[in-house]
């Protein structure tokens, strides 16, 4: 096993981290509708916890299974509040089946890379926290209010810059920001014409909103 994680590990080197060179950020960012997807959080830990409360967070209807021989009592009472269901035991592979999103966090690295190649040979996507050559994705800092959504990432480079950003972006963006989309939506349904003559309009009608 130990030279089987070795193999893995030296191979993972070879694979450039997305947008290698520090030029910009290559990262492709959507918006998943977490209710109809299954997590699972591998590890019970701090980093478990942290992960599992910016997930509900921002998605209270995300399903989560976590994974692990113990529990911090906040997350137990965590998972009270949301749709999560906690295993005693330790990480195997059969616990993959039915997961979409995958997110190791144990404190043991044998363990964490295993996880990510169980991931990589089921196709699932996979974020083992705290180390990039490991992640399909990264969990950035989100801003929610009402319908607008904002998320923030650094590439993995420095999620304590994603924090303070998104700490920003919750003050300058107002509460009533979601009236203006609300307001838009019923507004959108009353326009005459095609979806070009529409989007037309609609950044007409706009466009003082980024005007300087």
């Amino acid at each position: 096993m130990k030279s089987k994680i070795e193999n893995i590990k030296n191979n993972s080197q070879q694979i450039l981290p997305l947008g290698a060179g520090g030029l910009r950020n290559n990262l492709y960012p959507i918006f998943l509708k977490a209710k109809n997807l299954n997590f699972l959080i591998v590890g019970g830990g701090f980093v478990a916890e942290e992960k599992l409360t910016f997930l509900l967070k921002s998605s209270p209807d995300a399903k989560v299974t976590l994974v692990s021989p113990m529990f911090r009592e906040g997350t137990i009472a965590l998972a009270k509040k949301g749709c999560v269901t906690l295993i005693k035991d330790v990480y195997h592979k059969k616990y993959l089946q039915g997961r979409h999103i995958v997110v190791a966090t144990t404190d043991v690295p044998d363990i964490n890379v295993q996880v990510w190649a169980d991931c990589r040979a089921a196709a699932k996507l996979v974020n083992v926290a705290d180390n990039p050559p490991y992640c399909d994705f990264y969990m950035g800092g989100i801003v929610t209010k009402g319908n607008v959504k904002v998320a923030i990432s650094t590439n993995g480079k420095s999620p304590t810059t994603a924090k303070r950003l998104r700490q920003f972006f919750e003050d300058v963006i107002p509460e009533n920001v979601d009236d203006l989309v609300k307001n838009l939506n019923e507004y959108k349904k009353t326009i005459k014409g095609n979806f070009e003559e529409k989007v037309e309009k609609l950044n007409e009608f706009t466009k003082s909103l980024v005007e300087k």
